[in-house]
């Protein structure tokens, strides 16, 4: 069982209630190790008003959440029971599981938030092998040199013409080997 990314459906302007219940449930019920992630995809914009420059918070998918987990029994009826959930998305209905976002559609809605699918501070060190999985360095493998979780990037340690060069890479370019 892995864990995969699927789209939640919830009451229109209750993302966060949702989320924050979801994230609650998870605790109080011990999963954990079946839910991991629970994401409102939301972007900056600088909106100019009056000739002040304000950042504005806009929802990417009012209406839907991100949720990363292990489609279990126990899990898919803890999200399905959240209070404000509606339903899973890719679900036929009738008790029938949902479909997960495939991975470059995760990948690019996590990009749009600065986010990766590799969580850098639980699964990622300094030493570990990454396979790149997007840019220009497509389909080579590396050895993280260094972290930098502000800027959401890494620098790889990649074989290139018989020699170690450091490249880097946004943290949505890389997979753990």
């Amino acid at each position: 069982m892995e864990k995969l990314w699927y789209v939640v459906n919830t009451y229109s302007g209750h993302e966060s209630k949702v989320k924050e219940k979801l994230e609650m449930r998870t605790e109080s019920m011990g999963m954990q190790d079946y839910i991991y992630r629970v994401i409102v995809p939301e972007t900056k914009e600088i909106e100019v008003k009056d000739g002040v420059k304000k950042e504005k918070v806009k929802k990417m998918f009012p209406g839907y959440i991100l949720v990363e987990m292990v489609m279990s029994d126990e899990a898919w009826y803890i999200v399905r029971n959240t209070p404000g959930v509606t339903g899973f998305i890719g679900s036929s209905g009738k008790g029938a599981k949902p479909t997960p976002l495939l991975p470059q559609e995760i990948d690019r809605i996590l990009a749009n938030m600065g986010m990766s699918r590799v969580d850098a501070k639980s699964e990622l060190a300094p030493k570990d092998k990454v396979n790149i999985i997007d840019g220009p360095f497509k389909g080579m493998t590396g050895t993280i040199d260094t972290i930098d979780l502000e800027q959401n990037t890494l620098n790889v340690l990649i074989d290139l013409f018989g020699q170690e060069t450091p490249v880097e890479v946004e943290l949505f370019q890389v997979s753990k080997a």
